[in-house]
This record gives structure tokens, sequence and C-alpha cells, in this order.
């Protein structure tokens, strides 16, 4: 277990080296953001002591707020001890309101300092300890800093070594399937099979050969043995997506073979056993699916030992901005163009707008915006995003709801009408469009054929 030093001035990291050498507390440095990534990704890193500052000029501390923010995207719960000016030490009070262990300006008391680490170093041996197994947990590159993602990561990680079957709700485009990520690279099956399968969007004259497997000549054109998802997953995970959206046969049949582990191949009648863990996901409510005849109860209760419920966008503010920054970096640098930024308008912007297609339109939102803005400053125009107050909501709907259907009225009418266009400017499948579609009671007008 080490001290990431994150210091870019060579005297000021060579000091606090001799003094934790001194003690024999084992450390190491960074002198760049991006290096302190690597090592953390890298290295058994317990504590990170870092400076506010790593541009020459630079005093507003914003870069190592944005340091901070993207340390604790990696681990949550990673120990961070801020290093402050005077000129920084408003930026490194909100800081540790936002999760920093604590704060010591400069120039440090030695003792203090030694006193502080010695103390986070215990917290982190104890929580490791009671994890059972040393390192932080893999968050698969996840980005978040609000509170209510927080809570759904750490159950996430918490339940990762149950081994039970894991249920995840929430709406389009929020995250789910990176919930499941994380299940899995924290389970004790880690490095056994990760198979995914979207099973709302398979026919049911697939369904069975997809999920089960199917004998040469089982068939029209099955020329040779197909080996299915569960089969493929043995000893592993198999994630299944939009359960909700599974016809009454494909639920039977799915039931069967997560209550006694044995299935047949298509074609075959030489039954078959599989160990695996299942992890499933959905947007529809279940529960009300029960009632409405449309989803299996039984069912419903073997996927549902624990339940983590992703909370859409607009109800996470806290984690626009970082995945905007993120997603900002990431398509810059694809472009092999040079750094690009958001203006404070368009920033303000991504935090007004309703968000019907959650993260995933968020990113394509990003994307768009990188190719076709001609600046390094991206603006609020670049977004296209209606702020969400302009938006009048109809009679007896919130404001959000009616923020949602009339950016997906406008979308289609900008589309010209194709629900395939509107549903990837908005980020999300035809098919989950089509549902909030008739969730909003929007209905498209039929053209008379000429």
């Amino acid at each position: 277990m080490k001290v990431l030093i994150v210091e870019d001035q060579p005297a000021i990291a060579k000091a606090l080296t001799v003094l934790f050498e001194i003690h024999d507390i084992p450390c190491l440095t960074a002198v760049s953001p991006d290096a302190a990534l690597a090592a953390l990704r890298r290295e058994d890193v317990a504590v990170v002591l870092q400076d506010m500052n790593f541009t020459p000029g630079a005093t507003s501390g914003h870069e190592g707020m944005d340091l901070f923010r993207r340390m604790r995207a990696l681990d949550p719960e990673l120990p961070v001890l801020v290093l402050t000016a005077w000129t920084s030490l408003e930026t490194a009070v909100q800081m540790v309101k936002e999760g920093a262990s604590d704060y010591l300006a400069k120039p440090w008391d030695d003792a203090k300092l030694l006193s502080a680490v010695d103390h986070l170093l215990e917290m982190r041996r104890k929580a490791q300890a009671q994890r059972g197994g040393p390192g932080a947990p893999d968050l698969c590159g996840l980005v978040y800093a609000s509170p209510a993602m927080h809570r759904v990561v750490s159950l996430a990680v918490q339940v990762a070594t149950a081994d039970v079957p894991v249920l995840i709700t929430g709406p389009n485009g929020a995250g789910k399937e990176k919930i499941a990520e994380i299940v899995q690279a924290n389970s004790l099956r880690r490095d056994k099979p990760f198979v995914k399968v979207n099973v709302g969007a398979l026919p049911d004259e697939l369904l069975e050969s997809e999920l089960f497997g199917a004998e040469a000549g089982a068939y029209t054109g099955a020329t040779r043995r197909r080996i299915g998802r569960f089969e493929a997953a043995d000893g592993g995970t198999l994630f299944l997506d939009e359960i909700g959206n599974l016809s009454p046969a494909g639920q039977m049949k799915v039931l069967r073979v997560l209550q006694s582990g044995e299935f047949e191949r298509l074609g075959s009648s030489e039954t078959r056993r599989v160990e695996v863990r299942v992890l499933a996901a959905t947007n529809t409510d279940l529960r009300q699916a029960i009632r409405a005849g449309r989803f299996r109860e039984d069912l419903f209760f073997r996927l549902n030992v624990i339940e983590l419920a992703v909370p859409p966008l607009r109800d996470r503010k806290e984690d626009i901005l970082p995945l905007a920054d993120t997603f900002l970096r990431s398509f810059s640098a694809g472009s092999g163009g040079g750094p690009r930024t958001l203006s404070a308008e368009a920033r303000a912007a991504l935090l007004e707008y309703a968000w019907p297609g959650n993260v995933r339109e968020l990113m394509n939102r990003i994307q768009r915006a990188t190719l076709i803005a001609s600046g390094a400053v991206l603006g609020a125009d670049d977004l296209e995003l209606a702020p969400r107050s302009s938006l009048p909501a109809p009679d007896g709907a919130d404001e959000v709801t009616g923020a949602e259907r009339h950016e997906i009225e406008r979308v289609l009418l900008d589309s010209g009408g194709s629900v395939s266009k509107a549903a990837s400017r908005l980020g999300v499948s035809r098919q989950a469009l089509y549902r909030r579609m008739e969730k909003l009671g929007i209905v498209l007008e039929r053209r008379p054929k000429a």
C-alpha cells in the first residue's frame, strides 16, 4: 500500500518523498494529472496527497478539483489529502465538501501531515480487510460525482461477491450495462466468461437457439452446431438485457434454466447443465408488468434477489458535467484535433436540459458537437439543447415530463417523422423511443400516400 504524491514541483515532491521514506511509508510520485491516473490504475495506492495546480502560473485550483473528481470516479472510497496555498483555499474547501479527507496549507507541518497519512492508511487497511482483499474496486471506467450514483455503485461492489442474481433497473441510456460490468468485475467470477445478450430484441423463433444453442440441421440453414449463450457463460456471468421485453414463451424457458440449471439444445434431447450467475436489466416496471399479466412473478423473484436502481441523469445533475468533460476529452482526442472545452453557457445548458435519453444521449450530443463545431470552445448552440425552463409543460404534467415530450416532438419534427433518426439523435433504441412516445401520448401523423 503506497502513498501517491501528485506534485509538479520537483523540490516539493522530493521533500515529501524523503519525509515518507524516513518514516518507512512507501510512496511514489506523479508530476501531472494523467500520470496520477495512470499510477492509480497500475499501483496499489492507498492514499493520495495532491497539489491543486499543475500548470505554471495557475492559481485557481480548478486543475486539482478536476483531478480529484477523476480519481474518485476510479475509486469512490480513495482517501485524498489536499495541499493548498491560500490562493486555492476556497477550492480545497469545496473538495472536502465533495469527499476529500482533509486539506493542509503550504508550508505544511510534518507531524500533522504524517499523523493524517498514518490514520488514512490504517483506515484503508481496515476497509480492505472487511472487503476481503487488497486493492480498490474496479469501476470499469464509470464516471460520476453524485451521491445517488455513489449509493448504487457502492451497493454493486458490496453485492458483487455474493454470487446471487442481480436485477438492474432504470431508464434506457442511464448506465445499467456499466453497473452490470462493475458487478462482474468485482465478483469471484471476474476471470470467467462474461456473456451479454439483449433478450428483449430476440424474436421467439430465434430465442431458443440464441440462448440454448442448436444442433446442425435443427432448422433451415443450421449447417453446424451452435453454442448458446447459457452454455458459453458456464462458470461465469450472463447478462440478460431488456428482460422486461421478453415474450411469455421466452420467460418460461429462461425460468426453467434458472431453476434447474438444465436445458437442451434445439434439435437435441440431451439435457445439459450449466452453472451461471445471472444479471438482468430492464427499463420496465416489472411489478406493474406482473399486475398487468405481462411478466411472470416467479421469474421476477428468481431475478430480483438484489435490485440496483440506476437513477435517470436528470435526477443526478452532479454527474452531467464530469461526464460531458470525459466525453469531450475522448472525442477531441479521437478526432486528432487539439483539446476542446465547453463554454459557461454550454455548461449551463447541459444542466438545464431534461436528458430524456440519459447518459447515452449526453455522449451522442457531445460527439456531434465535436464534429460540427469549428472552434476550440463549444458553445450552447453547438449542443442544440432546448433549456428545460423554456419548455411549457402540458396540463397535468410535471416540468420534466413536459420538457421531455416537447423535446421528443421537436426531434421527431427535425427528423422528418423518422423514428429511427429521432432515436439515434436522442441516444436511445427505436423500441425505447416508441415505448416513451406511447407513455407520453405522442402520436405520429400518418401522411396519405401520393
